[in-house]
């Protein structure tokens, strides 16, 4: 009798289940299904089942009996799997200490971040203010303003060189700051007392012009220096100080406006202090006093001292 060989598939049958793929993908899982019926090849090994869900049955499905697909590349879209690290939510993510300055990022608007409320941006017109070159300085404090007055002798051929021969200085309150009697290099020849109120006998105790003129630079460094004619004052100190810390009382047109005289005009300490300060001054014939003179220059200063500043500073040029 013959004998009989059955090969029985105990696998169990998946009824209305239906193959995917094309027809060659058919075709190949049904010989590899003969193929493991008749022992020749082993039986895949299966991956654990995912937990349930119908995302999960899908994917066991797909790896049983579908073609084997290369999984996308991280980050692509319609990626299955765990969204990538920089993807995580701004509430997981650990919160750094803010740097000193930062800007917040809940700011209230107009805020820099500082606590500071933000600038203004400047206007077309402001800036054009704003290049516009000031004078490198504000206006003067009291203490740092100072009126100076000078006297001088005639000295060389006929006496028509002006020598120092006294010299005063006031603060801004008028307190005499410098006072002294100088006695020039050169042999006085004329003491023009008449203008001046030097007489021989000054000379006995007066200081040399070098050592005079160490103690008032001194005292001008750093200062505003206020003068009537003050070009000759300097002169005579062979000195020139600097122009943006000089104001001359007889080249401010609102002064002479302010006294009824014309704005170019040289108009004297004297006519200027009788109609503005209702004093009179360089009287008699015993000659000028420096002291008088400086502290009348002071007080002329004072008339127009805010307006003048103001206009120096818009104006540095006419300084």
């Amino acid at each position: 009798m013959a004998d009989l060989i059955l090969n029985v598939d105990f696998a169990p049958s998946q009824p209305g289940k239906k193959e995917t793929g094309n027809r060659k993908h058919r075709s190949f899982l049904r010989r590899r299904r003969a193929l493991e019926r008749r022992g020749v090849l082993k039986p895949r090994q299966l991956p654990a089942a995912p937990p349930g869900g119908a995302a999960g049955r899908n994917r066991a499905r797909g790896a049983g009996g579908g073609r084997r697909r290369t999984p996308p590349p991280p980050g692509r879209a319609g990626e299955a799997g765990p969204p990538p690290a920089r993807a995580a939510s701004r509430r997981e993510r650990p919160r750094l200490p803010r740097r000193p300055g930062a800007a917040s990022a809940n700011g209230s608007p107009g805020s820099n971040g500082t606590g500071l409320p933000r600038q203004p941006k400047a206007t077309a017109r402001g800036a054009a203010k704003g290049k516009r070159r000031a004078p490198g300085f504000p206006p003067p404090p009291g203490g740092k303003l100072v009126a100076i007055d000078c006297e001088m002798v005639g000295t060389g051929p006929g006496g028509r060189t002006s020598d120092l021969a006294r010299c005063s200085i006031v603060g801004y309150g008028g307190d005499v700051v410098y006072d002294r009697y100088v006695r020039p290099a050169a042999p006085i020849v004329d003491y023009r007392t008449r203008w001046s109120g030097i007489r021989r006998q000054h000379m006995a105790n007066a200081v040399p012009f070098g050592q005079a003129q160490r103690e008032i630079l001194r005292i001008l460094s750093g200062k505003v220096v206020v003068g009537h004619a003050i070009y000759n004052d300097f002169k005579a100190l062979k000195y020139f100080h600097p122009k943006a810390l000089t104001r001359d009382t007889s080249k401010i047109p609102l002064l002479n406006r302010k006294g009824g005289f014309p704005e170019n005009a040289a108009v004297s300490l004297k006519r200027l202090a009788k109609e503005l300060l209702h004093r009179d001054i360089q009287v008699g014939k015993g000659g000028h006093s420096s002291v008088e003179d400086a502290r009348a220059t002071m007080e002329l200063y004072k008339v127009v001292e805010a307006e003048w500043e103001q206009h120096l500073m818009l104006n540095p040029e006419q300084e």
